[in-house]
C-alpha cells in the first residue's frame, strides 16, 4: 500500500478524520476526539503508529521486521509499522482496522452508542465484534 492508500483507508473509516496538532509533517486521525492512527515519513518512507492489544503488539514486532514499538507513544499499546513494501496490504489493513476498533469501544458510551447507530457495530469493529 502507498502512503495515499492508507492516507484514504483512514479516512474511510466512519467518523475518521484529519488533524494537524503535531505539525504539518505528522497527520493525526481520529474519531470523534481520539486519535487511532498517525502517518508520518522518515529516511523516504511512510511511518505509521497504530493501536494494538498489548500481546498481539509484541507479537507483530516478532513476526513483521517493518513492526516496531511506538516511536513518540507508549510502547506497550502502540505499534509502528514501516511503509517499505514488505509488508501485505491486507495486513496493513488489519492492523487498521484493529487500531480503529481498539479506540472506537474506548470512546464514551453516548459517543460509541451514536455511532453504533448511525454506521452500525460491525462497521465500527469488523464483522467478529
Amino acid at each position: 500500500m502507498t502512503d495515499e492508500e492508507i492516507r484514504a483507508y483512514f479516512l474511510n473509516k466512519p467518523a475518521a478524520w484529519l488533524d494537524f496538532p503535531f505539525g504539518d509533517d505528522v497527520c493525526v486521525f481520529k474519531v470523534k476526539a481520539k486519535m487511532f492512527a498517525t502517518l508520518g515519513w522518515e529516511q523516504d518512507a511512510a511511518r505509521i503508529n497504530l493501536k494494538c492489544d498489548p500481546e498481539e503488539a509484541v507479537m507483530l514486532r516478532d513476526v513483521f521486521d517493518a513492526v516496531k514499538p511506538g516511536y513518540h507513544m507508549n510502547k506497550t499499546h502502540w505499534n509502528t509499522v514501516i511503509i517499505d513494501g514488505s509488508l501485505p496490504a491486507g495486513e496493513i489493513r488489519r492492523m487498521i482496522d484493529n487500531s480503529y476498533a481498539l479506540v472506537a469501544k474506548s470512546l464514551r458510551r453516548a459517543e460509541r452508542t451514536a455511532l453504533e447507530v448511525k454506521f452500525g457495530k460491525p462497521a465500527l469493529y469488523g464483522a467478529a465484534q
